[in-house]
């Protein structure tokens, strides 16, 4: 088994988040992630650094082999590249990995004041277009990178590829849900800065918005509705959370300070699947490592991904009903909208 936490790099290369990782509080979550990378191949020697260098990718990946390991999905290490290839007798797929990235002068995730003020203070608005941006960015090049290379691959050709693009562009990117992935694969966008402002005006809920493109600070147009043709047939699917994060770990870990730890959750659990919010200390609080998990269809995919390969309570899937046409949003009701964590020590 792979030695994540022990370090292999000077302290000025650990990256922010590795070294609060390291911290004696987080012994039981540390032993969390080392359960998720059980059976994890380190195929080219350099997960480790980069783990502790880079972070967040790596620990994107790693949540994803956990996944894959719920859903008794092999992963065949013998090959190098896609990040994933996955051989089963009911299902064969690749997947590719990727985050979105701040952008260059751009406060990093973890540049953030995080208090109950700054959360409520957030312009959902910018945080959303900032995300968009980023994503295109990130998805746009793992398509260039099949075209070029990907697709050349024996393991790949015949296959549904899939790529899996975890956002960590920004401070409260937690915050996002999936209104700028929706918006980037399908332009739909949920405006919920409109309703929030004035949610009288809407009693369906927050109005939607096909807005086309979105803009670059340069002013370059970004656009939208990538899955609404078959501009990116290639990709069959693309699996997204901004819920996997150390907060999943702490949801799931068993800590010894529980009594200090609090969840503030927003869930689907209305009626009808209206947000709900609740705060939760940990001793009261379920969480899944599925829940946040959304998969995003492309209905003019070359090879399409059968939903059932990741159907599972807690998973939301979007997809076209290859019977009418008409589109299921499958799982929304109960799901996990957004999670923050709340951890308080003494001084």
């Amino acid at each position: 088994m792979i030695d994540l936490f022990t370090p292999i790099v000077t302290d000025d290369r650990l990256h922010p988040n590795f070294r609060s990782c390291l911290l004696p509080l987080y012994e039981a979550d540390r032993a969390v992630v080392r359960d998720w990378a059980e059976g994890f191949q380190d195929r080219d020697g350099k997960f480790v650094e980069e783990f502790q260098t880079t972070f967040n990718s790596c620990f994107w990946e790693l949540y994803l082999f956990a996944i894959l390991k719920r859903y008794n999905l092999a992963v065949d290490w013998n090959l190098s590249s896609p990040d994933f290839v996955i051989r089963t007798p009911n299902a064969n797929f690749c997947i590719e990995a990727t985050t979105a990235n701040a952008a260059e002068k751009k406060p990093n995730e973890w540049d953030r004041v995080l208090t109950p003020e700054t959360v409520a203070a957030m312009d959902l608005d910018a945080l959303n277009h900032e995300a968009i941006i980023r994503l295109s960015n990130a998805l746009h090049a793992k398509h260039r990178a099949y075209l070029s290379t990907y697709s050349k691959m024996p393991q790949v050709q015949g296959q549904p590829f899939v790529t899996a693009i975890a956002p960590f562009e920004q401070p409260f990117f937690n915050m996002q849900y999936d209104r700028p992935i929706r918006a980037l694969l399908y332009d739909y966008y949920v405006d919920e800065k409109t309703y929030l402002a004035n949610p009288t005006m809407y009693p369906q809920g927050p109005p939607v918005r096909r807005l086309g493109h979105v803009f670059k600070d340069n002013g370059a147009p970004i656009p939208l509705g990538l899955f609404n043709g078959d501009a990116m047939k290639e990709i069959s699917a693309v699996i997204f959370s901004c819920t996997a994060t150390w907060g999943k770990v702490r949801a799931l870990c068993a800590a010894q300070n529980a009594a200090a730890i609090y969840f503030d959750v927003l869930r689907s659990d209305g009626p009808n699947g209206e947000p709900i919010p609740s705060r939760s200390p940990k001793s009261g609080y379920r969480e899944t490592l599925e829940d946040g998990l959304q998969v995003f269809h492309n209905p003019y995919a070359v090879f399409s991904l059968d939903p059932a390969i990741l159907r599972s309570s807690g998973v939301v899937q979007h997809y076209a009903d290859r019977s009418d046409g008409s589109w299921v949003y499958e799982g929304r009701c109960k799901s996990l909208l957004w999670r923050q964590v709340w951890t308080f020590t003494a001084r």
